[in-house]
């Protein structure tokens, strides 16, 4: 049985190339293409079956990769969106993630890390590539222990505000901000504040609300 996938992306030479390299892959097909997110709509509305997975670009014509995903996720649940970027700072991913993405990849991934994503967005429904090692069934049963201000500091973290901007509503210098950071790096097993956001919302410790 083959993973089916649908990309939209505005960049012609890219969504044809893309196109190209999934179908290359082993199990994989793209069964839906489209140039904007209205474009998908369009044709999704056609569809008598869907993609599996559906490959967004975050910025495009006529309505943003955020705008694009919540319609797709209100209109069909059972689609499992990514977000595909050359965009990687923590705020567009965190918009992305909250419209309801699994995943947020770089445009820049190789052949063998984009057939790992897509694998595991269709397995397990969600792929992190700022994990610092792979998940453990123990991680998953052992709930991470936060403190008050741990969880205040995460629940900013995964909103628009920058450091700075935690710091001060916290009442926080930036140093400290630094170290409630690093200490929740260590505690979820990341490396970023995208990998400490998804890991937040996929351990349901961080509701998504659009």
């Amino acid at each position: 049985m083959k993973i089916t996938v649908g990309i939209v992306d505005d960049h012609t030479l890219f969504l044809e190339s893309l196109i190209m390299l999934v179908n290359n892959l082993t199990d994989m097909e793209v069964v839906l293409h489209a140039s904007d997110g209205k474009d998908l709509l369009r044709k999704l509305q056609r569809q008598d079956t869907y993609p599996d997975i559906l490959l967004v670009d975050v910025l495009m014509p006529h309505m943003e990769g955020s705008e694009v995903v919540m319609a797709v996720r209100e209109a069909y649940p059972d689609i499992k969106v990514a977000a595909l970027s050359v965009l990687n700072d923590s705020i567009h991913v965190l918009r992305m993630v909250r419209a309801g993405c699994c995943a947020y990849l770089p445009k820049t991934i190789n052949t063998l890390e984009l057939k790992l994503a897509l694998t595991e967005i269709w397995t397990k429904g969600y792929y992190n590539s700022h994990l610092i090692r792979v998940e453990t069934e123990e991680d998953v049963v052992n709930p991470i222990a936060l403190t008050d201000r741990e969880m205040e500091f995460l629940e900013m973290a995964c909103s628009d505000l920058n450091y700075h901007e935690i710091a001060k509503r916290m009442f926080l210098s930036i140093k400290t901000i630094d170290g409630y950071r690093a200490s929740l790096f260590n505690k979820f097993n990341v490396k970023s504040r995208t990998g400490l956001v998804l890991e937040a919302i996929k351990r349901n410790i961080i509701k998504v609300i659009n």
